[in-house]
């Protein structure tokens, strides 16, 4: 389950394909994006300060991204009613994808055990993943931080 080195998504490889629910209430699929770049990250848990910090950074960015052919998602395990109202408060522009029972979070690898007080838990891993037009990972970035990083995606 963890994302060890050998397991993770590196340039080149195809990206796992998704259908997801969005926040919206619609079905929202990586082939949808097809012919142009879609960033696609994940984060640990809607309404939260370092996830809204992220989100933040994403639509700050927005408008330059989709200027240079960009599409933006980013994905948690919340529910789409939780993921709504985190759009709503935070007046975000992009998809928000539910993923609940963690499929898409497995397959891109993104998933971590960590023991705390002999307890084993299951984390997500901040990640980032540019797709190309093309459905191919062009850059796939672990464990990133919250701010600051979206100018170099």
């Amino acid at each position: 389950m963890s994302a060890g080195p050998d397991i993770r998504l590196h340039a080149g490889d195809p990206a796992p394909q998704f259908s997801l629910a969005a926040a919206d209430g619609s079905v929202v699929s990586l082939s949808d994006f097809r012919g142009g770049r879609v960033i696609v990250y994940f984060y640990p848990k809607a309404m939260t300060s370092g996830c809204t910090i992220q989100a933040h950074e994403f639509e700050s960015q927005l408008a330059r991204l989709r200027a240079e052919g960009a599409s933006v998602v980013g994905i948690s395990r919340d529910l789409p009613e939780k993921l709504a109202e985190f759009a709503t408060t935070e007046e975000l522009s992009f998809p928000l994808l539910s993923d609940p029972d963690s499929s898409a979070h497995r397959a891109y690898h993104v998933l971590t055990e960590q023991i705390v007080d002999d307890q084993t838990t299951v984390k997500v891993l901040r990640s980032t993943f540019v797709v190309s037009a093309d459905g191919l990972i062009e850059q796939a970035n672990y464990g990133v931080q919250s701010d600051a990083y979206v100018p170099a995606v």
